[in-house]
C-alpha cells in the first residue's frame, strides 16, 4: 500500500472519528432537549422530538461542515441537501417514534436512542458522499493543512 493510500485511509478514519464526536455532542443536545421538553414541560413526544431534532441538526451541520468535512461549498445548497434528507427522515422517525411511544407504549428514551443511532449512520453516509462529497477539504483550514504537509514533506 502506498504512502498516499495510507494517508488517505488515516484521513478518512479521522473524519469518521470527528464526525462521531461532533454527532455525540449533537446527540447530547437532542437528548437533553427532548427530555427537558417532554419530562419537564410535558409536551407530547412528537413535538419534543421534533424541536430537539432541529436543534441537533443545526449544531451538527454547522460544526461538521467546518471541522469534519472542511467544506467551502455553497452553504445554502448544502443546507438544502441536508433539508432533503430530513424531509424524509423526520416524518418517518417522528410518526414511527410517536407510534412506538404512544400506541405501543415503548419507553420514549429507548425509542429516542434507537432513532438517534439510525440517524447517526445514515446521515454520516449522506453527508459524506452526497452533501460534501465533491467539496471535502476545500475550506481555508484544509488548504493551510495541505500547505503545511507539503512544506514538511519537502524538508
Amino acid at each position: 500500500m502506498s504512502e498516499n493510500a495510507k494517508s488517505d485511509k488515516m484521513k478518512e478514519l479521522l473524519r469518521v472519528v470527528k464526525y462521531a464526536l461532533i454527532a455525540a455532542s449533537a446527540g447530547l443536545i437532542q437528548f437533553g432537549s427532548e427530555l427537558l421538553l417532554e419530562k419537564v414541560f410535558h409536551l407530547p413526544y412528537w413535538l419534543s422530538y421534533l424541536v430537539a431534532l432541529i436543534l441537533s441538526v443545526l449544531w451538527n451541520f454547522t460544526i461538521n461542515r467546518k471541522y469534519t468535512f472542511k467544506s467551502a461549498n455553497n452553504i445554502p445548497l448544502a443546507m438544502l441537501k441536508v433539508a432533503a434528507y430530513y424531509a424524509v427522515f423526520t416524518p418517518l422517525s417522528t410518526t414511527g417514534g410517536n407510534y412506538l411511544v404512544e400506541t405501543l407504549h415503548w419507553n420514549s428514551t429507548l425509542v429516542l436512542v434507537a432513532t438517534m443511532l439510525i440517524n447517526f449512520v445514515t446521515e454520516f453516509l449522506y453527508q459524506r458522499f452526497f452533501v460534501f462529497g465533491n467539496s471535502i477539504d476545500t475550506n481555508a483550514q484544509a488548504q493551510k493543512e495541505r500547505e503545511a504537509e507539503l512544506e514538511s514533506s519537502r524538508q
